[in-house]
């Protein structure tokens, strides 16, 4: 069986090149993936974070409160989990 992944990082990468015009959707979330990885942030641990910390009851907006940064949010978690 073949499997296929293609994101929407790729999809963003090739509409970008295909058109001279700004998207600037686009080219906000390719900023994000660049300063995520500056800082070694791994979007999808950031994911899986986010959404333990809402598995825990947290709202966004209680997490937005009490964080604000990526070791925050893994301390976050860690601690309601022990």
């Amino acid at each position: 069986m073949i499997t296929r992944a293609v994101t929407i990082e790729d999809i963003d990468d090739l509409y970008l090149t295909w058109n001279g015009h700004i998207n600037g959707s686009a080219l906000y979330r390719r900023a994000l993936r660049e300063e995520m990885e500056l800082r070694d942030v791994d979007p999808n641990e950031l994911r899986d974070l986010f959404e333990r910390a809402r598995e825990q009851g947290y709202t966004k907006d209680e997490i937005v409160d009490e964080t604000n940064r990526y070791a925050d949010l893994k301390a976050l978690v860690d601690d309601a989990e022990e």
